[in-house]
Order: C-alpha cells, then structure tokens, then sequence
C-alpha cells in the first residue's frame, strides 16, 4: 500500500498529547519525517521508539521558537512540505466581564499568533519544495458561542479567517492553507472535564448535543489532518474543515415547557 506522506517533512506543535500526538504518529506511520513540538517534555513520550521523528521543546507563540523549530526541520530532513499548527491553549471559560487583558492576550498570542507565525515562517521554506501544505487548528468555536471562552472563541475564529487570508496570499505559490474545527475531542485539553464526567457516572453525557450524541477522539481528527496535509486534497484550499459529530448543523433554540418559554 502506497503511504500517502512518503518522501515528506512535517511538523505538528502540541505533539504532547491529544490531536498532535496522534497526528505526529499517524503522519510518521503514512512515511513522512516527523518533527514533533510542544511546550511540555511529554513531547519526548511522542516520538519514543518511532524511526524519523524528532521532538522539539518550543513555545508555538514565540516568532524565535517558531523561526528555530522550521530551521530544524530543514537541517535536519533537507526541507519541509507540512506545518500543522496545532498547538493552543483553553484560557478558562471566564467570561468577558471577568477576563483580565492579561489572559486575552496569551490566550490570542498562542492560539492566533503562533498559526500566524507559522504561516510566516513555513510558507516560504514550503514554497522551496514546489508547494505543500499548512493546516491549522481552529475550533467550532470559533463558528458560533456556546463552545468555548471568550478568548479562546475569538482566538479560532481568528484561525479561520487566518487561513482564508493566506490561501490568497499565497496563490499560485503551490502551498495550500486550511484548518480543522474540532468538536468535543478528548485531548488534554478537555481532560478534566472527561474526568469529572466519569467520576460521576455521566459520561454517556459528553458529546450528547450532537447527532452522533458521543465525544470524538483524537484520531478523528488526524484523519482530516492527514487528508489535508497528502495530494489528496490537492483543490482544498482557504476552508476550515468542521469536524464535530454533527454539532454545529443546529442552532440553540429556546424551547417551550408546558406552554412556557425556557430561559
């Protein structure tokens, strides 16, 4: 069976756990170098025992950490034809009477600017290769409110117009930009919450908004990143992919109880 990543150079940020730890692996297995990063040493825990791949301790939101992590991929595997930028962080679920500006901004600096970055600094290293592909993670958050903070909302939506603004600018380079709108994925992210769920007998809850009326695991989400990052999605191109189990075909509606209005 031909791999589908075979003969390519990506990079995925929050390799830790979750969506990148799944994606670094799944990329590795389809025959591509991997070079897998995280702020956190588990990263280490990502590639262990895995042939061509690396990990790499950097911040996704700091431009040298991110101009370093390209340069590495470069030295190390002669190019690079993949950056998946998925790393980000929750912020809380403060709302926005209750957020200080110290929180939006970290929040905004590794969620929006760290994608921005690596925009800035694949882009042109991707270009070198004849074309490739950037994905970035953005979040049915950022669609509508009711699936996240404040700041992390405002943060994947950013995302998604950041993809669309850089598919045009880079037309006709060969690079293709897209993103991924996770649903409720179990990741670390949202540990706590599958913790606590569990812990009280309700995990036949998670997920129960949507059609499917489960959660989605991280491997879900790699498959999309996967289809995104191979030649097989060769005209998908500026899109934010949403993938939730069917969550975001609906709208919230105020429902009647007894001929009274629910608030």
């Amino acid at each position: 069976m031909k791999m589908r990543l075979n003969g390519k150079t990506a990079i995925v940020t929050g390799a830790g756990s979750g969506i990148g730890r799944a994606t670094a692996r799944l990329f590795a297995a389809e025959g591509a170098k991997v070079v897998a990063a995280d702020l956190s040493d588990v990263v280490h825990e990502t590639v262990a025992g895995i042939d061509g791949m690396i990990a790499v301790q950097m911040d996704a939101g700091s431009e040298p950490d991110v101009e370093a992590l390209v340069a590495t991929a470069c030295d190390t595997f002669g190019g690079l034809d993949i950056f998946y930028a998925n790393a980000g962080i929750s912020g809380g679920a403060e709302g926005i009477f209750d957020s200080s500006v110290e929180l939006w901004t970290e929040v905004l600096r590794v969620n929006l600017i760290g994608p921005a970055l690596a925009i800035k600094h694949a882009g042109p290293k991707i270009v070198e290769r004849g074309g490739g592909a950037i994905i970035c993670t953005a979040s049915v958050a950022g669609l509508r409110s009711g699936a996240g903070g404040p700041a992390y909302s405002a943060s994947k939506a950013g995302v998604i117009n950041l993809v669309q603004t850089a598919a045009q600018q880079l037309a006709t380079s060969g690079v293709r930009v897209n993103a991924i709108c996770p649903g409720l994925i179990e990741t670390g992210m949202t540990q706590r919450a599958f913790d606590y769920a569990r812990d009280a007998g309700k995990e036949d809850k998670l997920g129960q908004l949507n059609p499917l009326r489960r959660a989605g695991v991280p491997e879900e989400i790699a498959r999309v990143a996967l289809f995104l990052a191979s030649d097989e999605s060769s005209y998908v191109n500026g899109q934010s992919w949403v993938v939730d189990g069917g969550l975001s075909t609906s709208h919230p509606v105020t429902r009647q109880l007894f001929g009274k209005t629910s608030f």
